[in-house]
């Protein structure tokens, strides 16, 4: 797989190809997003370079290829995480052969029915993009091709990397089968939607508020150290208790 970027890469630096922006966190962290989709269903795409493996977390919207912008070198595997099945999340998953999502979900992952992934809501979305993919392209043909997972994840298990292992939480809220990433030896955090800093969204058809509340607890006491959300900016620990504190206090009695 290539870096259709070129050069080299520094830290904090963003980059805007013909369709991915390309963001360096680290030396071993780069996010990636969809600029010209809707802010509604613009999610962020973690690549993270372990020693014997690379991780993939969420897979955005599909439009585009994205296996060609992932600059894992030949020959080393690469993991590609969803953290659960909505449409912003599991786009481009069948482009990569090693496909982990939630073990809630995963019959789902074999069909992609747009009534699961909520991909009706994008066909249906004024102002989809703000710049075309490809000529003729339009969001009533959008389709998100199935993706059978080749594992299922669920609370405790281990995604292992070599030299980083990163344990899965269940913490749904947002949907039913919300999966995150944790680093127990450093506070890496990959929350997928399960929190994130942004305007959290508990209203879907699948959405539990009381279970959102209890994901919130939990993640409370998580002792992170620096969280990658679905959406928005990166936040430390104190940051995150923040967002769920807030939550918590808004929905108390709800």
């Amino acid at each position: 797989m290539g870096d259709r970027f070129g050069g080299a890469r520094f830290a904090g630096e963003r980059v805007v190809g013909d369709w991915f922006g390309k963001t360096v966190i680290d030396a071993s962290t780069t996010m990636l997003t969809e600029p010209f989709v809707h802010d509604f269903v613009r999610a962020n795409i973690w690549h993270f370079r372990g020693r014997d493996a690379d991780l993939l977390v969420d897979t955005g919207m599909g439009i585009c290829p994205l296996a060609p912008e992932i600059d894992t070198p030949q020959g080393k595997p690469l993991i590609a995480v969803a953290t659960h099945i909505h449409l912003d999340h599991v786009g481009s998953l069948h482009e990569f052969p090693l496909r982990a999502g939630p073990r809630h979900s995963a019959e789902h992952f074999e069909t992609m029915n747009e009534q699961v992934t909520y991909a009706y809501m994008f066909t249906n979305l004024d102002g989809a993009v703000s710049k075309l993919p490809m000529p003729g392209w339009t969001a009533a043909d959008y389709k998100i091709p199935p993706a059978p997972l080749t594992r299922t994840l669920d609370e405790g298990d281990i995604v292992d990397l070599g030299d980083r292992q990163f344990r899965v939480l269940h913490l749904p809220g947002h949907s039913p089968d919300s999966i995150a990433l944790f680093d127990e030896a450093d506070g890496l955090f990959f929350a997928g939607d399960a929190i994130y800093d942004s305007m959290l969204i508990d209203d879907l058809p699948d959405s539990s508020r009381s279970d959102y509340r209890r994901t919130m607890q939990r993640l409370l006491e998580l002792p992170v150290r620096l969280g990658h959300g679905g959406h928005g900016p990166s936040f430390d620990g104190n940051r995150m208790r923040e967002i769920a504190t807030a939550y918590l206090r808004r929905t108390e009695g709800r």
